[in-house]
């Protein structure tokens, strides 16, 4: 059921969920299989779930990458209708979530925020805390369901429910993959059949990074894929890190007693993709 005002919102819940578990799948609209994965997962383990769609105007440090971004609303809603006709869809506007101004939130994360998405995206994590610290109002989940596609991001929501005291629980949610190895993404739609093929090679150098980071110098792998990516006639490596699953700042070397992950952001020609790998 589409709900479009925070009223209709509160009286569905305050009908249909009382003293049950309730599910959050908070999305940005232009929904694949790694989002329905998300709402079949909330489903099976909460009573009732409502899915979010909000494009989030605070998220975006580019005003291009805002104004590009897919807005599919009738084909979401068909997909969210495919995994169940009793999910809660809320869509609401920016003056619903924003009454005051779409203006972003500051917040201490730590170093969780300050490197690769929080380098390359000055205040996208802000934006991210601000939008989700005003639906776990609203909303007040049990749960709030998120991929591992957007590490980085989970760890930030994690430290966010810390900072806030908010009573949510963060599920996070195995990558969803193509064929090529290509994390699903709504920025996928904005790629060309070729485009979406050579993809590839971030999952590739992901899984070669997997491979050797226990035998090579980090320096020398780093390298390897950054040479890989000049080679490609379609992708522009952004970055490439290994960093530690805990803190999440880039390593120098390897360390035996810590877990790692490596990350992945591209260009290809406007479209941004990231991905990571854990190392472990």
């Amino acid at each position: 059921m589409l709900l479009g005002h925070f009223s209709e919102l509160t009286e569905h819940i305050d009908i249909k969920v009382k003293s049950s578990v309730l599910g959050l799948v908070p999305t940005m609209g232009a929904l694949h299989e790694g989002h329905l994965s998300l709402i079949k997962k909330a489903h099976m383990e909460c009573d009732k779930v409502i899915v979010s769609i909000f494009v989030n105007p605070t998220q975006f440090n580019n005003p291009d990458d805002l104004t590009k971004y897919p807005r599919t609303l009738d084909q979401d809603l068909d997909a969210i209708n495919s995994v169940s006709k009793d999910v809660l869809v809320y869509v609401p506007t920016v003056e619903e979530i924003y009454p005051e101004g779409a203006e972003a939130e500051h917040f201490e994360f730590g170093t969780i925020s300050k490197f690769m998405e929080g380098e390359y995206r000055q205040g996208h994590f802000d934006g991210v805390g601000t939008v989700l610290k005003r639906l776990f109002e609203v909303i007040n989940p049990d749960r709030a369901y998120f991929g591992e596609k957007d590490f980085q991001q989970l760890a930030v929501v994690r430290k966010l429910i810390e900072i806030t005291g908010q009573n949510v629980s963060i599920i996070g949610c195995e990558t969803f993959r193509e064929n090529n190895g290509l994390a699903k993404s709504s920025r996928n739609k904005l790629l060309t059949l070729e485009e979406k093929e050579q993809a590839g090679i971030i999952f590739e150098n992901l899984k070669y990074i997997k491979s050797n980071f226990r035998d090579k110098p980090l320096l020398e792998i780093l390298e390897k894929v950054k040479n890989n990516f000049e080679d490609s006639p379609l992708f522009n490596l952004e970055y490439c890190e290994v960093a530690d699953e805990k803190d999440l700042i880039p390593a120098k070397k390897i360390e035996s007693d810590k877990n790692y992950r490596a990350f992945i952001a591209a260009y290809c020609n406007n479209v941004r993709l990231i991905d990571n790998m854990s190392l472990n």
